[in-house]
């Protein structure tokens, strides 16, 4: 029986062996430049299907944003409510639940950090109407679609806090 230090290894590789090793390893690795067109051409095809429906409807999309912003400004509205006791008044508006306002009456609870991060604009850039007292409510809260006029349907209808 001999030592295990003396004993010859099952297996040990040579140089011209590691060599072809590597070689024939390094031909495997990565994508081939036929592979990496066919996947650009996959990519290609479902942008070329899915873009032009996505693209048609950016103002169904802002449509979609203003309601909900004006469920998060009327949620924020709340929460004002439940800290001071009341909502905003309509001078006040919604910088209110920006910054503390200083005009009376002025809010006895209101939060450090205030009730949005900036102050709400609409998707079509302008600012959304607030009035306390409301018309229809204890506030009112809306935007008036795309065309920016009171009225309107469709597109320019419109919106509330209260509309689906």
């Amino acid at each position: 029986m001999s030592s295990p230090a003396t004993e010859e290894p099952l297996y040990m590789p040579n140089a011209t062996t590691r060599r072809r090793d590597d070689r024939a390893r390094d031909d495997r690795a990565g994508l081939t430049l036929v592979e990496m067109i066919v996947v650009l051409a996959i990519i290609a095809l479902v942008a070329v299907m899915i873009v032009p429906s996505v693209i048609g409807r950016p103002d169904e999309a802002r449509v979609t944003v203003a309601k909900t912003d004006l469920k998060t400004i009327s949620a924020a509205l709340r929460m004002y409510r439940l800290d001071n006791g009341d909502y905003p008044t309509t001078e006040q508006g919604l910088a209110a639940l920006v910054s503390k306002p200083t005009a009376a009456p002025v809010p006895t609870n209101w939060t450090g950090e205030g009730y949005l991060p900036d102050a709400p604009m609409d998707p079509w850039n302008r600012p959304y109407i607030y009035r306390s007292p409301g018309q229809a409510g204890r506030f009112d809260l809306l935007s008036y679609g795309k065309d920016g006029k009171v009225g309107g349907e469709g597109l320019d209808a419109d919106l509330t806090d209260r509309s689906r």
